[in-house]
Order: C-alpha cells, then structure tokens, then sequence
C-alpha cells in the first residue's frame, strides 16, 4: 500500500515495523466543548485506513489521547462552575457515542492526561538530563537549538519560526521559541505536584508520553510508532514538537509515516462560533443520516481541502439508499436464480472482476476513497444490469454480492435497515387496526408481513381501495412497497 508520508513529503510503500502489526497514534480530542464535524472528518479517514488495513490481514493496535488538562478546559470550568473531570468526562463519552454513529471503530486504547503524570514527569527528566529541557521560574522549557532536526515536518526554518514566538514572549526562556513542557501554577484548578514544584504539563509533552507509554513494542523496547495522524493544522506546532521532544529523549526515530487530513470549511470559510458556522456532529446527525454524512467525508481525499455543504450531504442520502436497495436486489437475484442454472457470462465476469480490482487498487494508492466509491456504484449498476438478463451468471452474481458487503465495511457504511423500521412498530399496529387487521405482531417485520399478505388478498380480489389504503398508508410512515420479479419488497 503506497502512503503520502507528511514528513518526507513522498508517496511511500508502507511497510510496518513488526509483520502483520501496525500501532497507529492519532491526536484525540480537548473535551472542553461538544465534538464538531472537523473531528469526524479526521476520525473518519483514519478509521477506514485501520479497517482496510484490518482487512489485509493486519493486526491493529490504535491509540487515540484525551487532552483533559488544558488551558480551554480551565477556562470553561471558571466560566461555568463546572469540575474539570466531570465535565471532561461526559463531553468525551458523547463524542465517542457520536463516533458509534458514524460506524467508527473504537480505539484500542484512550488513555488520559490525568492518569499519565508520572509517566510525563518522567519524560521531562529525561529530556533535561539529555541537554534539551531547562528550568525557569515559570515552567520547564524545551530547548529548541538543542534538537537538530526542528522543522524538518513542517518544513519551517528556525529563524522563521523563532520570529514568529515573539509576541507575548516569556522573559524567562533562553529562546522566544523554545516551548512549555511544564507550566508552574499556584493554586490553579488543576495542578499536580512535580520535582519543579505543582503545576501542569504543556500540551505536546503529554502525547509523546503517551505515545512511548503505550505504543512501546515489549519485545525489542522500541517506542517508533508506524502511523501517527491527525489533522492538517496539528503539523507545526504540535507534531514538530512531539517529534522534537521523543527523538531527544530516547534516541529513537518517533515515526515512520506522517499522515494529515486537510482543512474542512463551512461555505468556504473556517468553522468558527464568531461567525455562526460552528457545526457540532450532534447537529449535522440530526439532519443527516450517519451513512450520508460518512458518504460525504470519503468522496473527496483525505487529504484535499472539503468543505461542508447541507444540501451536498442532503443528496448522498438518495446515493445511500440506492447502494442498499441495489444490494438488497443482487441478493434476491441470488436467492430467486435457478441452483441448476450454470450461465457463465465471460464479459460479466470480466467487467464486474475488474471493478473489483480497481476498488482495491484504489484503496492501495494512498487510501483514495473518491476512486473506490466510483468503482463501487459502477459495480452496483453493472451487476443490477445484468439481472435484468434472461440467463443471470448466479456464481459471479454470489461473488459480487460478497465482495460489495466487503467493500461497504471497509468504508464503514452501514445499512440501518432494522432499527429505522422498529422505530415504526407503534404506528404500523395503528394501521393494521384501521385497515381490519387486529392481529398484534411480534415486530415491525412482521407487522410489514401482515400487510403485504392483506394487499396480496385485497389485490386477488379486486378491493383496489384496501390495496391502495395499505400503500399510502404505508407511504405516509416513509414505507414503500416495491413489486418485483421475486414478489413484494419494502424498504425505508
């Protein structure tokens, strides 16, 4: 699989440390305000690497921090009177149900701030008796000339970057640019006591510690990690000081492939509270289903610039549904087909393998979602098509059936089939009773059987007026019934 690495700026083949395992680190959240559509958008793209990758046959060990000491958090716990843990604690458990939604994985492991302070205390002394921390008055500094490879990431020289430190300059560093990786308080609402008296840790310390603690390999005792991610505007400073600190403390390369989703606006602008565009995932999921809003991440490259559009993901909806209904008709296309029949159509087959690969070769070229998706709804068409045929190649047809379930895992959409019906269950006994139906079902399903058999009856009989009460009734609930070759159908 080729990979755009961020930090050598090449399309590399990736290749992980140990065989068969990779141990991903991707930057978690601040849970100090509810999770936006910027968070998904990231946490979308690097759940589907880990499910392609878990496809391939790979082992997976995903580490995803919380930052719950932070200067945001201390200020939003000032404002509202809140506990920082309490409040960390239930923004973070939100987010993570909202990720369930969208059909993200969970991470292996998320671990916090809060329980690691030996392990960053640790890290800080060792990055001091290594010549590349101090201590001022105000805090422990990393020293920035001291590590020879600084910028190398974001591709800023150090006199750049030392002009910009200038504003708001603690007099106490030895250099504008050199970072916190302790800040001293007194008396502040989260504080821990350390050799350099209480205080709190800076805010990339704690992923390097975090990074070693968990991603170490127990075997050899090497703490390189294979794939480190996050978001574009995460580059400088954060990740070009992660890099900074772990390589200066233990000697060690940090990682082997940079990889950053791009920026994501609102109508063209960056996603901000000033300007009313602030977009929670809480809000785009109640306006849009979790498979259309996932849709919409994967359609353009992870690392292409997107910007978020209501009515683009409005019409997805409509490219969902056709996804599951086509699904939904191969598999009845298989059921109904004649086991004896032993068609072999050599250019069905040619055609349907070749976008197959092409799926697959897509995804090998630097996770290039916007392809494969291309290569999945041409799938859909081709093989719908060809049900269409009088002599259907079951035995293919039974191949593309599983490699397109295959493919809808890989990209983490989900069909919600089940739920959204059982949702109606009240409303379908209404309707059962209106019609004459005073049987109870167990379900929705079978509330759904009832009526189908009611109409079937209705139609044989001619009593147009019950079969057209049982399908606009059913219409007015978001049901439809569909006549097909194979009988009657529903869907949502």
């Amino acid at each position: 699989m080729q990979l755009s690495n961020s930090f050598s700026k090449q399309t590399e083949t990736f290749v992980p440390i140990e065989e068969g395992k990779v141990i991903m680190y991707v930057c978690g959240l601040t849970p100090y305000d509810h999770t936006h559509i910027g968070h998904s958008r990231t946490y979308v793209a690097f759940d589907t690497l880990k499910r392609y990758l878990l496809k391939k046959g790979l082992s997976f060990y995903h580490i995803q921090n919380i930052t719950d000491v932070d200067d945001k958090i201390i200020k939003r716990c000032k404002e509202t009177g809140s506990d920082p843990k309490t409040l960390t604690s239930q923004i973070h458990d939100e987010a993570v149900e909202l990720f369930s939604q969208l059909n993200i994985l969970k991470a292996d492991v998320y671990p916090k701030v809060t329980e690691n302070i030996p392990e960053i205390i640790g890290l800080i002394n060792q990055l001091i008796a290594t010549g590349h921390a101090y201590e001022t008055d105000t805090g422990v500094y990393f020293n920035v000339k001291a590590f020879k490879n600084y910028g190398l990431l974001s591709g800023q020289q150090l006199d750049e970057i030392e002009a910009g430190s200038r504003i708001d300059v603690d007099e106490s560093k030895k250099m504008p640019e050199d970072f916190a990786l302790w800040k001293k308080t007194n008396g502040e609402i989260i504080e821990f006591d350390s050799p350099w008296g209480t205080g709190r840790p800076g805010w990339h310390i704690e992923c390097s510690a975090m990074a070693a603690k968990y991603g170490k390999r127990p075997d050899s005792g090497l703490k390189t990690l294979d794939i480190h991610g996050g978001a574009r505007d995460l580059i400088f400073p954060h990740h070009e000081n992660e890099i900074a600190q772990s390589e200066g403390a233990f000697n060690q390369k940090f990682c082997n492939y940079w990889l950053h989703t791009g920026f994501l606006t609102v109508d063209g602008e960056k996603m901000s509270k000033s300007l009313g565009n602030f977009i929670t995932i809480k809000d785009a999921l109640s306006k849009n289903s979790p498979n259309a809003l996932r849709l919409f991440y994967l359609k353009a490259h992870y690392r292409s610039p997107l910007d978020y559009s209501s009515d683009s993901i409005d019409s997805l909806e409509e490219s969902v549904e056709r996804i599951f209904n086509s699904l939904g008709l191969l598999k009845e296309a298989v059921v109904n087909a004649k086991a004896s029949a032993k068609n072999n159509d050599k250019e069905f087959r040619q055609k349907s393998d070749e976008l197959i690969k092409y799926f697959y070769s897509s995804m090998e070229n630097d996770l290039n979602t916007p392809e494969a998706i291309a290569s999945l709804f041409n799938l859909l068409r081709l093989a719908n098509s060809h049900c269409e045929s009088k002599s259907i190649d079951c035995e293919e047809l039974v191949k593309i059936v599983s490699a397109i379930e295959e493919m809808l895992w890989i990209l983490g959409l989900k069909e919600n089939k089940k739920s959204s019906i059982e949702d109606k269950f009240d409303p379908l006994c209404s309707l059962l009773l209106e019609i004459g139906i005073d049987k109870k079902p167990k379900n929705a399903e079978a509330a759904l059987e009832l009526f189908i058999a009611k109409r079937e009856e209705a139609r044989k009989s001619k009593d147009y007026k019950t079969s057209d009460a049982i399908r606009s009734g059913l219409a007015k609930l978001g049901i439809v019934l569909e006549d097909t070759k194979s009988g009657i159908r529903w869907k949502i």
